[in-house]
């Protein structure tokens, strides 16, 4: 049995990644899934993560992510890839180097070692980043002061931002999407980098 393709879809919040992962894998049959926080024990990890009262460290922070991503895999993603069947998650790898790395000062390489430990072979057959300005995003959505990264300064996810281009730009499998097009376009585009995989 053929093993299912992998698709991942990155960007900042407000950027319209989980609307397009949604409608590709409703579309094509495949699972769609999302982190942090798609498994019993993912969503008590993803209670502490998003929680602002509970102060954190960036490389906790991290490594919680990174607990979660690797049960992830090992429990859903694999599995099913295994069947044959195609997975399109809402984030995966480039989120947590773009969050944690960029955005908290997390040491890239050592991130990057722990992120190697916490996936394993899993590699994406595809990431397409919805790319918005930062201002789009503030237009887009409502500030949660109870959301960790939400509440986050603008600073922040300015660094995230210019951490998943420069992510992009370094990896033959990442694609960009201009996320502050008509929805139509934005789908168009997503299709058409979909169309390499002859999927």
């Amino acid at each position: 049995m053929a093993r299912g393709n992998f698709i991942v879809f990155e960007g900042i919040d407000a950027s319209g990644k989980s609307t397009q992962a949604k409608r590709v894998a409703a579309e094509r049959d495949a699972l769609f899934t999302f982190e942090p926080g798609d498994s019993e024990l993912g969503a008590e990890l993803r209670r502490w993560l998003l929680s602002a009262a509970t102060p954190m460290a960036p490389e906790t922070e991290s490594l919680l992510m990174l607990a979660d991503r690797s049960h992830h895999v090992r429990h859903l993603i694999a599995p099913v890839l295994a069947e044959g069947r195609h997975v399109v998650s809402d984030r995966f790898l480039g989120s947590t180097l773009a969050y944690q790395g960029y955005g908290r000062g997390v040491d890239l390489a050592l991130l990057r070692e722990a992120t190697l430990l916490a996936i394993g072979e899993m590699r994406p057959a595809l990431t397409i980043l919805i790319d918005i300005p930062l201002e789009v995003a503030n237009e887009r959505r409502a500030r949660n002061a109870e959301d960790r990264f939400e509440s986050a300064s603008l600073d922040f996810h300015q660094r995230v931002r210019e951490g998943f281009l420069s992510l992009a730009a370094s990896e033959a499998d990442w694609v960009v999407v201009d996320g502050a097009q008509t929805l139509a376009d934005v789908t168009r585009d997503v299709d058409l980098a979909l169309d390499r995989l002859a999927w």
